[in-house]
């Protein structure tokens, strides 16, 4: 088994059969930009679940996984692998603004954790997982440190996992 390529918009998974849509989120409870406006353009809950688990602090933490459903045999999965967020003056984390520091916020040790606890919960759902390239936008991660992460906790689990690319703009 191996990851499946598409072009297309990963909040419309193709297939049959039940499906979770990851994507990353970070740990400051921050949400839109990235692929996140494409879930909330579709879906309110993802947005408003994070919202409330940020908000309420219980389990929110780096390498956590939130799991929203938004329809029959349909679920967004929303990982926390982002240590705060990159803006044009620097990183802005939980504990402030770090001036002119423009490092990728990705933690890949996060996004591991969160892909293993991703994997047992589309084992009990049956699921398969569908996602954009996720950690390599505003992440500013690697295609080639995350894949292999993918590639460890579900394609080796026998999880079929379909990665979209959006249609290149001409």
């Amino acid at each position: 088994m191996n990851i499946t390529y598409l072009v297309g918009d990963a909040t419309t998974p193709s297939g049959e059969g039940p499906k979770i849509i990851a994507h990353i989120t970070n740990d400051i409870g921050a949400w839109g930009r990235g692929f996140v406006t494409a879930i909330s353009r579709r879906w309110r809950e993802p947005e408003a679940a994070y919202r409330e688990w940020y908000r309420s602090g219980k389990d929110f933490a780096l390498g956590a996984v939130q799991i929203v459903q938004v329809g029959d045999g349909l679920w967004v999965a929303n990982m926390v692998a982002q240590q705060g967020i990159r803006t044009t003056r620097g990183l802005r984390t939980a504990t402030g603004l770090r001036q002119g520091d423009h490092s990728a916020p990705i933690r890949y040790d996060a996004l591991a954790q969160c892909l293993r606890i991703l994997a047992k919960d589309a084992i009990a759902h049956r699921a398969s997982v569908h996602m954009p390239r996720i950690g390599v936008g505003l992440s500013g991660g690697t295609w080639e440190r995350i894949e292999p992460l993918i590639i460890e906790s579900m394609v080796n689990r026998q999880i079929a996992v379909t990665v979209y690319d959006l249609p290149s703009r001409r």
